[in-house]
């Protein structure tokens, strides 16, 4: 077994710990945050931790309605811009800890009057020496280069943050579950990927809260199996990407029951016409019903709380299809696990 596999498969009990070790912690950075009247959340990362935040932002904003905008690290490491952040949160998101422009984005914030929050993996970090708080994610070493329970532990710190922040009430304690029972996909997927074998580049879909999936999926396929995938919203998609799709295109969907499901349901009928191959993850019936492939979650899931179960599923496609073709998820070709660049 691979090591990226072996660390999908601890996803659900480094969820559990991550929740029970942080909880406290998250009380005392709530408390702080509310006497700061917080106005504006700005988001770090790169890679699979942009991706995460990228699913932060629209959980914060729609939970909190605070509005939340994706930094752009050169910003501050190139054009050495001052930004008036006295009100805001500034949240650094970052496996290692070392991202180099992450890190001086932190710095710079907090000269700027922001109060600042890592999220990481490593409690000795450069990010957790800089941050006025730490989250962490109770993940132990990730050994694989492609990031899996860490991504998935920086979502959930974003519920956990929500869950401060908002009066909505976040069942993030289900989603430990959901996830184990989403591993039990997997001689599903070991099926699938054989008809992708040959695949050399696909479309990733998601909507609202599984955007960001849509492109960590595509960002996992890319770095384990060399596939070139683009990463589109299902709204998105029929302002002209829609012309790429020809007969047999697969197109993968990462769809769960929700406000986004008409949009999912009009694309596949769009791709339906266009004799397009359609791989859905979902548990509406009708979508996979409307899909040349599809997993089917738990019914249960609320869409809510369907990010983290449903990229299980599609990092399992992302490892299993590497294996079937020869290649080896654990090291991609030119890559490292910790990229620093400014």
């Amino acid at each position: 077994m691979s090591l990226m596999l072996a660390e999908i498969a601890e996803q659900p009990a480094v969820l559990e710990k991550t929740i029970h070790a942080e909880s406290g912690k998250l009380k005392k950075i709530g408390k702080v945050l509310r006497e700061k009247d917080i106005d504006l959340i700005v988001l770090v990362a790169r890679g699979s931790s942009d991706n995460a935040a990228f699913f932060g932002r629209y959980l914060l904003e729609i939970t909190t309605g605070i509005p939340v905008s994706l930094s752009a690290p050169s910003v501050y490491t190139l054009y050495k811009s001052k930004l008036r952040l006295n009100r805001a949160l500034v949240i650094g998101v970052s496996q290692s800890g070392e991202g180099a422009d992450i890190n001086q984005v932190l710095e710079s914030a907090k000269k700027s009057g922001a109060f600042t929050l890592g999220i990481t993996n490593c409690a000795d970090s450069t990010m957790a020496k800089i941050a006025d708080e730490t989250l962490l994610i109770h993940a132990g070493r990730e050994n694989s280069v492609a990031a899996t329970k860490t991504y998935t532990g920086q979502m959930l710190h974003f519920y956990l943050l929500a869950s401060i922040l908002a009066d909505t009430k976040l069942e993030y304690e289900k989603i430990p579950e959901f996830t184990d029972q989403a591993l039990n996909l997997k001689s599903q997927v070991e099926e699938i990927v054989q008809r992708y074998v040959f695949m050399e580049n696909c479309v990733v879909v998601g909507r609202g809260l599984n955007y960001g999936n849509s492109y960590e999926l595509a960002l996992k396929l890319m770095e384990t199996c060399y596939v070139v995938a683009e990463r589109f919203s299902s709204a998105d998609f029929f302002h002209g990407p829609l012309a790429i799709i020809e007969r047999r295109f697969p197109v993968v969907m990462i769809a769960p029951h929700g406000v986004t499901r008409q949009s999912n349901i009009d694309l596949l009928k769009r791709l339906k016409e266009l004799h397009a191959d359609s791989f859905s993850i979902t548990n509406d019936e009708e979508i996979a019903r409307l899909s040349s492939r599809s997993l089917l979650m738990p019914t249960e899931i609320d869409e809510f709380l369907s990010p983290i179960p449903f990229i299980v599923p599609a990092q399992l496609f992302a490892a299993l299809l590497a294996e079937a073709k020869g290649l080896d998820a654990d090291a991609p070709r030119s890559l490292s696990k910790i990229t620093t660049t400014i």
